[in-house]
């Protein structure tokens, strides 16, 4: 089973989510833990793993032989992303802008692209202290697109289907958050009763819709006034797995590096049974 944990609004608390989920199954469970917010992971300050292996993350760019190459200009017709450009004496490459697609090498009518490693991060995996296998990424400093990386995390560990996975996603609304949705088998989205978190649970929302993921949702920090996000909830028929109310002591613990689960193991029993909730709620929607 893969679950992803996204929140749209940046802060609301989805690594505290991913970690804390994470711990409480991993005694009844086999669990991966992908972090895929590979512009600024941080699920390894909470989980603490050991990290065992690190590969680089590619993707392959165009070389052009300029001896066999004609100016033809098919290269630039075909390359949507507008990372190759064309002059009066030769085919000019933006390589931040190529997502190693290959339509240039494969319409070249000349054979005279070849295709180059170009290293835009790396991904580390390893295992936590108490049994969590644990993958992240890293985006390269500069590099504008994290999509590739997050691609390649999820084929770089054989995810058998009686494993949970837990897949720790960027915040907002971007290309890299569509890409760690697509295919999961629910979403857990963290709000909090703020218009902002509001305004960006909506776009969520939209995405998960247009992907036909099911969802739920966890409303953290609630102080009261949580009236008008629970209405939004409540009208576009999601149920509220969880509710976590502010409180100082939690956040003062999590910026020390530690899981809500350590710092309230009641919270663990929660957990469990919000992943129990889950779990029969895509039986029975794999039965209809």
């Amino acid at each position: 089973m893969q679950i992803a944990i996204a929140s749209g609004k940046g802060g609301t608390g989805k690594t505290t989510i991913a970690t804390s989920l994470a711990k409480s199954l991993v005694g009844s469970h086999k669990v991966h833990y992908l972090d895929c917010d590979v512009e600024a992971p941080n699920g390894h300050l909470f989980l603490h793993p050991d990290i065992q292996t690190q590969k680089d993350a590619i993707i392959r760019i165009p070389q052009i032989d300029t001896n066999l190459c004609t100016l033809c200009g098919r290269c630039v017709e075909v390359c949507q992303f507008h990372a190759l450009a064309q002059t009066a004496d030769e085919i000019v490459l933006f390589p931040e802008l190529c997502h190693g697609c290959g339509s240039c090498t494969w319409n070249c009518p000349e054979d005279a692209i070849t295709e180059i490693a170009n290293p835009i991060g790396i991904i580390e995996s390893g295992i936590t202290p108490d049994g969590i296998n644990f993958c992240h990424g890293v985006l390269k400093i500069s590099e504008p697109m994290p999509t590739p990386i997050i691609r390649q995390m999820r084929k770089y560990k054989s995810l058998s289907r009686d494993s949970v996975v837990i897949l720790d996603a960027p915040p907002g609304a971007s290309c890299s958050v569509v890409e760690t949705l697509r295919a999961v088998d629910y979403a857990i989205l963290v709000t909090e009763p703020s218009p902002f978190g509001k305004h960006d649970l909506l776009q969520i929302f939209g995405i998960l819709k247009d992907l036909k993921i099911p969802a739920g949702v966890i409303i953290n920090r609630t102080d009261g006034h949580e009236s008008d996000i629970e209405q939004l909830i409540l009208e576009k028929q999601i149920p509220i797995l969880m509710q976590i109310p502010f409180d100082k002591s939690i956040a003062a613990g999590i910026a020390s590096g530690r899981t809500l689960v350590e710092l309230q193991p009641e919270y663990r029993e929660r957990f469990i049974a919000m992943f129990d909730f889950i779990e029969s709620f895509l039986a029975v929607e794999q039965v209809c």
